[in-house]
């Protein structure tokens, strides 16, 4: 059965396209078809204007349009849009919303932190890694940071703060939200025997530039070795000289400054990155949805 995710994020819009189908014992396979990324950034005007402006509404209804038809094309059977920190905290979200379902036939989710933390934790459930005392989960975007703490296939607790990349660029990240997120990893990770996970873009570029293998942890001075070279280098040079996207560019300091502070507060030296996302949860939710038999 073929899925499609869709994640309307503070700094890219992303379309997720896959094959999920399940054996009679109840195993999961997973054949990813297709990847779609448009780096609108609709966080910039909503942290420093608090809402969507207007050109960035047509942009998003154009890419809903878009997507709706590689969507057609590619005989997509379920699917799921799902904005996340950037539109639900715009106010003048209902309205963009309207104005692209009005266009595109795609119904927008304006899902809470929560939400998106438990969408992520679905793509733990089926890893299939022993991990040896509790997980947590770092997911950094453009305009927060969830933090779930995990037991298993249960989770403990969760926390979402507004803490993301696209923030800090705008200087829209607020102090108090960092003490937060301190009191968060102080209360329930640090002294404990936690393995922490980072999911996002941006950690799997850090990872990929460091060269390690797709199950080797990307240790704390390797990362604040990477993120101080990145950041010494002027932006207009970062694409030729690290491969990065321009889009990219300018977000991976950023975001290697608070999986750093994340591992710092918890007093933790490395972290494992599992390369999966929120769109991949979607879809993992999505497929449970439409295969109840099955054993995910």
């Amino acid at each position: 059965m073929r899925f499609a995710a869709i994640d309307i994020g503070s700094n890219a819009i992303r379309l997720l396209v896959q094959d999920i189908d399940y054996h009679p014992d109840g195993s999961l396979q997973e054949d990813r078809i297709a990847y779609y990324r448009v780096p609108l950034r609709l966080g910039e005007s909503v942290f420093d204007q608090g809402r969507i402006g207007s050109s960035k509404a047509a942009a998003l209804s154009k890419t809903m349009q878009a997507f709706r038809l590689l969507m057609d094309v590619q005989e997509v059977q379920h699917f799921r849009a799902c904005a996340t920190s950037a539109l639900r905290n715009a106010e003048n979200r209902w309205e963009v919303i309207q104005e692209v379902e009005s266009h595109s036939g795609i119904s927008i989710e304006c899902i809470s932190g929560e939400e998106e933390a438990e969408l992520i934790f679905e793509n733990f459930k089926l890893l299939g890694r022993d991990i040896e005392g509790d997980l947590l989960c770092v997911d950094v975007g453009g305009g927060s940071t969830e933090l779930s703490l995990l037991c298993g296939e249960q989770r403990i607790t969760w926390q979402s703060f507004k803490i993301g990349t696209v923030r800090m660029l705008n200087e829209a990240d607020d102090p108090k939200e960092w003490k937060r997120m301190a009191e968060f990893l102080k209360k329930y990770v640090r002294s404990k025997n936690v393995t922490v996970a980072g999911t996002g873009g941006n950690i799997n570029r850090y990872h990929k530039l460091a060269r390690l293998k797709r199950d080797q942890h990307l240790e704390q001075a390797k990362l604040a070795k990477w993120v101080s070279k990145i950041e010494q280098v002027p932006l207009n040079q970062r694409s030729t000289r690290f491969g990065l996207k321009s889009n990219r560019a300018d977000v991976i300091v950023p975001a290697g400054k608070i999986y750093l502070e994340v591992l710092k507060r918890s007093g933790l030296d490395e972290l494992w990155v599992p390369k999966v996302g929120l769109s991949d949860g979607i879809i993992l939710r999505l497929a449970a949805e439409h295969h109840p038999d099955a054993n995910f």
